[in-house]
């Protein structure tokens, strides 16, 4: 109706206002359907340019294809183009490439699909009637045909953008519910394989194709931009697959399919990193599995997670908080506390004195997990309750001993005592410095920990130093897990907003010792920033250290190692050997080959 209303304007308009007729012999061209001046007259020739742009074989339809791209990405909140008609457009022009390789091959048509399916998810991506729209408009079974590779990698990872903006409307979500089985299940494949996909159908092929060496730089570059572009995307394209499979998560759909063991053992190793530092990466789905009775359970049973997550806690990652609420959640759980208590606690107790606020009343963190951790503790220490770690028994210990017992006597204890315990514990400190000084490492460490054995819990500016040089002759004695340890203390001492940096210096050095690259490039990139707020050099070994991490961490850097196919046999097994660009590519390889 809205389509009919604005073709009788149109007609009225063109009758008594006739336009300059245009040197253009195509029929509702999109170029000059823009430039038309008379709304009602653009009106009408948009909504019959999107219906004649599937029906042509115009070599020039990338072009206008291309202009729409760029409106749909500066743009995306204009009602214009939805509400003309360019969902079914684009929906129709992916249905097209995906159906008829002949067309898809021919001229520069090969761009098409990357670009519909782009423009289809900026669009869906702010405004939930836009979504709606597009629903409507039958989007979904040819992105879903993206989704399942039916082209390439490349327009896999528009497919997975566009659905995941559909996904995260309330709107549209039953929408894209109604095939969730098979959408989750690709892009638990996507957040899985998706990097190593990147690799062997284009980072590792000397000969590359063309039309995704200029998507991907846009027609300006060589290989080492082309190179960076290409890990970019494959990182970006995990944490979109991602945020598709949390939006299921959230509405508690498909979990026994997401809380697959080995996936959750992947969500352990995916990061945004510090190309897309936005995403959460795999911790952001951990988090919203988290707050499942069905997530917590499988989590909770698989050691290798639990672990990652005390990694993560005692880091400078900025969602270090995160790992820290899933934590809390899983302890929370009577169903799962002292599955979790066991591995976790160990690590917790460093953290309890952590000054971070959180949206829970304003409390500090530390407190909030004091109180988890000890919520019965009194089963333990006076009842018949018991865990299997002696390790995390000694850890409850030690979190009672600082947070309720020191107090207590802190409280009772008068100013004159309290002056002698000061003076008692800068005494040990300047012992265990000159035992440093000459050498002896571990008698240094015991001096240190009389002192903090002796320290009060207000005592925080002391305790930081003692933990900070204890964590020292840690490292020299190559015990980084101790290191860590008081480190991580040690920070938590510290002001919030002012890291001691010392302590991250050590403690980066002590997580490259574990080989945990990770988390020591985060500990060290923070070091380097309080150098440069403080306005001072950064020291070559901080330089050296961010370098060889930043090699550790490269996306590509385990796949390099494997044994991979020719790039002949890469190619012909990509759905684009049939294209003239693939052909070419495999000619030249087999010339080569031939000599």
């Amino acid at each position: 109706m809205e389509a009919l209303r604005h073709k009788k304007m149109a007609e009225k308009h063109k009758k008594y206002h006739p336009t300059k007729a245009l040197n253009c012999a195509v029929p509702f061209c999109f170029f000059c359907t823009m430039n038309e001046p008379d709304p009602f007259l653009r009106t009408f020739n948009i909504t019959e340019c999107f219906k004649e742009i599937p029906l042509r074989d115009d070599p020039e339809s990338v072009l206008a294809l291309s202009g729409l791209w760029n409106i749909a990405m500066t743009r995306p909140d204009n009602p214009e183009f939805p509400e003309l008609g360019i969902f079914e457009c684009m929906a129709k022009l992916i249905s097209r490439g995906v159906s008829d390789r002949k067309w898809l091959f021919r001229d520069q048509n090969v761009y098409i699909p990357y670009y519909a399916a782009h423009i289809i998810g900026s669009y869906a991506m702010n405004r939930s009637e836009f979504a709606e729209i597009a629903v409507e408009s039958g989007v979904i079974p040819p992105l879903m045909e993206l989704l399942r590779g039916k082209i390439s990698w490349v327009e896999q990872r528009v497919a997975i953008r566009a659905l995941g903006h559909l996904a995260s409307h309330e709107r549209t979500f039953e929408s894209v519910a109604e095939i969730g089985g098979e959408t989750v299940k690709l892009a638990m494949e996507i957040a899985s394989n998706f990097v190593e996909n990147v690799y062997t159908q284009f980072f590792c092929l000397k000969q590359r194709l063309k039309y995704q060496r200029n998507l991907l730089t846009r027609g300006l570059g060589g290989v080492e931009i082309e190179n960076r572009k290409a890990e970019e995307w494959a990182i970006q394209t995990q944490c979109w697959s991602l945020y598709l499979i949390n939006c299921f998560a959230r509405k508690e759909k498909h979990l026994n399919l997401i809380c697959k063991t080995n996936f959750l053992k992947n969500l352990c190793g995916i990061w945004g990193g510090l190309i897309n530092p936005e995403s959460p990466g795999g911790i952001g789905l951990l988090r919203t599995l988290c707050k499942t009775e069905t997530g917590r359970k499988a989590m909770s049973d698989l050691e290798e997670v639990l672990k990652s997550l005390c990694i993560l806690a005692r880091t400078s990652d900025e969602w270090q908080i995160m790992a820290i609420d899933c934590l809390l959640n899983l302890i929370k759980d009577p169903e799962t506390r002292y599955r979790v208590l066991e591995t976790s606690v160990v690590s917790l107790v460093d953290l309890v004195e952590l000054e971070t606020g959180t949206d829970r009343k304003k409390q500090k963190l530390g407190d909030i997990l004091t109180r988890a951790l000890l919520q019965d503790y009194h089963k333990i220490k006076y009842g018949n309750q018991k865990l299997y770690s002696e390790r995390a028994t000694r850890a409850l210990g030690e979190i009672w001993d600082l947070k309720v017992e020191k107090k207590r006597k802190e409280k009772l204890m008068s100013e004159k005592e309290m002056k002698k315990r000061k003076l008692l514990v800068g005494i040990l400190k300047k012992q265990g410095n000159h035992k440093f000084r000459i050498g002896e490492i571990e008698k240094a460490a015991m001096k240190y920990t009389e002192a903090l054995n002796l320290s009060l819990p207000k005592m925080r500016k002391q305790r930081l130093v003692l933990h900070s040089n204890r964590a020292q002759c840690f490292l020299l004695l190559r015990d980084p897990e101790a290191a860590i340890s008081d480190t991580t203390r040690a920070l938590c001492l510290s002001k919030q907003g002012s890291p001691h940096m010392r302590s991250l210096w050590r403690r980066s050095q002590a997580y490259d010792m574990m080989r945990l690259s990770k988390e020591s490039l985060m500990d060290c990139l923070v070091f380097v920033s309080c150098r440069i707020k403080l306005k001072h050099k950064i020291p070559y070994y901080a330089a050296r250290m961010i370098n060889k991490q930043m090699n550790a961490t490269w996306v590509f850097g385990s796949l390099k190692s494997r044994t991979l196919n020719s790039d002949e046999d890469l190619v012909r097994e990509s759905v684009m050997a049939e294209c003239g660009d693939g052909k070419m590519l495999m000619k030249k390889m087999r010339q080569r080959k031939n000599g």
